[in-house]
């Protein structure tokens, strides 16, 4: 795979290499780990709140009603 960053990226890419001891490619590695976890979450959300909007569930008080 290769990619193309610019100059300043490359310069905070090489600054967090140095300060956490790790590589360049565990770094890029746990970056894209990352952005696929938290896109993952974000829909999950998305499609929570629709399934909370649908139901009228709003407030702590509405899911307790429906649990109990």
């Amino acid at each position: 795979m290769t990619i193309s960053i610019t100059e300043e990226l490359e310069k905070e890419i090489n600054q967090l290499v140095k300060e956490e001891n790790n590589s360049k490619s565990e770094l890029i590695r746990r970056a894209i780990k990352d952005y696929i976890y938290f896109k993952k979450l974000k829909k999950l959300r998305e499609t929570m709140m629709l399934k909370t909007d649908a139901q009228k569930v709003y407030t702590d008080e509405d899911i307790f009603k429906i649990v109990s």
